[in-house]
């Protein structure tokens, strides 16, 4: 039951988180052509974001009647604000790069943000270098070659915006996670965690399909045989990287118990002793039948 109330619940919410990025991305390229002013856009996006979060937080607060968990400056200077300027600069050249590249060559280059996620997670020690990592670069870095060699609609101006945003976007969610991890803050991470990790679990890569897919029919972006056998490509690297997350998250919850039982050898060795000595008594009390 609580695993079908689950699935109930998440359901929606994937569906949600679809039909807004498919939209938002169209609605951005769209607005591009007639309001070409992308940081200012930029600008009124994180505003509006600052607002609703805030009347969020008092709703919540109101409901539950709890005071909500807040940062001192120097948190939010040390802490808070790496992260938020990353997010604020990749939303920014992101916006910015629409007014050069198409919708699918957008789509393709952004998705090498999991590249620089990869690298800075090595580098924050987040991540162990594998040899399966390796491969889940070079597949995506391939990929991602053979989409924008000798594309028709190619903008070297754009595709380096592009480029640059998902290294932000590598900063930003590594800052994010490193955020989210430090339990001496106080904050209510459980949700912002499940969403990290549904963003980093590579989810985007049936969107980009969608994405891809409506680019060509309702823009008419091209695409050349080349263009797409390297999203084939880019895709079996971004897979990659879904099943290894998936199989690493598993090893770990498989020793948690291990881990929780093995704290505490002393109440592990009376606990077994209690088992027993209840189990003797079972065995004398019962009555034997001849």
């Amino acid at each position: 039951m609580a695993a079908a109330g689950g699935a109930a619940l998440t359901a929606p919410l994937v569906l949600l988180y679809y039909g807004f990025s498919i939209g938002i991305t169209f609605y951005n390229k769209w607005m591009m052509k007639s309001f070409p002013f992308p940081l200012l856009v930029t600008l009124l996006h994180l505003l509006l974001i600052f607002g609703l979060s805030a009347i969020a937080r008092s709703l919540a607060r109101c409901r539950s009647g709890r005071p909500r968990a807040a940062l001192s400056w120097g948190d939010c200077l040390r802490r808070a604000a790496p992260a938020a300027l990353s997010t604020s600069l990749d939303i920014g050249l992101s916006n910015w790069s629409f007014l050069y590249v198409t919708v699918s060559l957008y789509t393709m280059t952004k998705s090498s943000a999991i590249l620089f996620i990869l690298l800075f997670s090595l580098l924050f020690k987040l991540e162990e270098l594998r040899v399966a990592l390796l491969l889940v670069v070079l597949l995506i870095a391939g990929g991602l070659f053979m989409f924008t060699y000798k594309s028709t609609q190619f903008n070297a101006q754009g595709f380096v915006l592009v480029l640059c945003a998902s290294f932000l976007g590598g900063i930003r969610w590594t800052l994010t996670q490193i955020l989210m991890q430090k339990a001496d803050l106080g904050l209510p991470l459980s949700v912002s965690e499940k969403l990290f990790r549904f963003h980093e679990a590579g989810m985007l890569f049936s969107l980009e399909i969608c994405i891809l897919f409506l680019a060509t029919r309702l823009l008419g972006d091209r695409l050349s045989l080349l263009n797409w056998l390297g999203f084939a490509v880019c895709l079996s690297g971004i897979s990659l990287h879904v099943i290894l997350k998936a199989m690493n998250s598993k090893g770990e919850n498989a020793l948690k118990p291990h881990k929780e039982a093995s704290s505490d050898p002393d109440l592990e060795l009376l606990l077994r002793h209690t088992n027993r000595g209840e189990e003797e008594e079972e065995d004398v009390e019962t009555p034997q039948h001849h």
